[in-house]
């Protein structure tokens, strides 16, 4: 039986509700949770972005048993990978026993606010690389130096830090990631992609951990789940590459006039039948995933957090 876990909507959510959604998540069973990192909301309708690791330390708080992570944060562009390691770490000893870091290549929506120049996939991947190493020696607690291709670390050394370092969990789409995965504590995924799986197993993945989000629109009638996925999240209709290069919510907003609620309804499992999301849950169990997150779209989560308990958990308990 897979996991399942809850997505926080930090672009749809503000600070105080993610933080009581969280306990939510707790009361109504889910085995973990998740939280995007984000300077931006995708389109502006959905309207905050509020900064994660504030967040994470009202949830330490909050709640006494989820385990939680970022899905996902960059530390190449905006933040430099020596302050994801001092906040992780400070995340960790807040949340101790239950925080993991996900990491990822990122998107130009958050990263180029900066000025900075946003490179190639390819260079993305080999700068998330050498992020990674770098975290993972702050994480030691001994003192760092370090000259690499993209970064320089000067006599740098945590001393806030937990006993243990945390997981660290890699965003996959594809090969190259998929390697990058394998090699530190885990996998996570948008879509279930057979090819990133199969070699995430193949380059010593295979006992490891393999997160799937997937995006859902509920509500008590179809016609409105129908209604919230295109108002709320109507990017589930912007697929491929062209997610990673659109660098502010107005352009989004432009893109997505040229979709229609039908389109973003077949983009995501939508409605209030139960079984709908079974058998999404059930497609990325089906391709190898362990831990299935669902990201529930839209401003009634407590319905949903309700629905869950009823309704859902109930049936995917019995599929399993």
């Amino acid at each position: 039986m897979v996991s399942l876990g809850y997505a926080l909507s930090s672009e749809e959510h503000g600070p105080r509700e993610l933080v009581r959604y969280a306990r939510l998540a707790e009361d109504s069973g889910f085995d973990f949770a998740v939280i995007s990192d984000h300077f931006h909301p995708w389109t502006t309708h959905q309207g905050n972005a509020p900064f994660v690791w504030s967040v994470l330390g009202g949830i330490a708080m909050a709640t006494e048993r989820i385990p939680i992570g970022t899905a996902v944060t960059c530390p190449t562009v905006r933040y430099h990978p020596a302050i994801v390691a001092q906040a992780a770490a400070t995340a960790a000893v807040m949340l101790p026993g239950r925080f993991m870091l996900g990491v990822g290549s990122g998107e130009a929506l958050n990263e180029h606010i900066t000025g900075a120049y946003w490179p190639v996939p390819s260079v993305r991947i080999q700068m998330l690389e050498e992020a990674i190493e770098i975290i993972r020696a702050l994480w030691t607690g001994e003192e760092v130096n370090h000259d690499g291709e993209f970064y320089t670390v000067h006599q740098a050394r945590l001393f806030t830090r937990p006993s243990q370092p945390p997981p660290l969990i890699v965003a996959a789409t594809g090969a190259t990631s998929a390697r990058l995965a394998a090699q530190n504590d885990g996998m996570m995924l948008t879509a279930p992609s057979k090819e990133a799986l199969t070699t995430f197993g193949q380059q010593g993945g295979a006992d490891k951990p393999r997160y799937g989000q997937v995006t859902i629109s509920w509500a008590q009638d179809d016609a409105t789940a129908r209604r919230n996925a295109y108002e709320w999240w109507p990017t589930g209709a912007v697929n491929g590459p062209l997610n990673s290069e659109i660098n502010t919510p107005g352009l989004y907003d432009d893109i997505v006039k040229l979709v229609d609620e039908a389109t973003v309804a077949k983009s995501m499992p939508c409605g209030s039948d139960p079984r709908i999301f079974l058998d999404a849950i059930q497609s990325y169990a089906d391709a190898g995933v362990t831990h299935v997150c669902l990201h529930p779209i839209g401003p009634d989560q407590e319905g949903f957090m309700e629905f869950f308990r009823r309704e859902l958990a109930p049936v995917v308990a019995k599929a399993a």
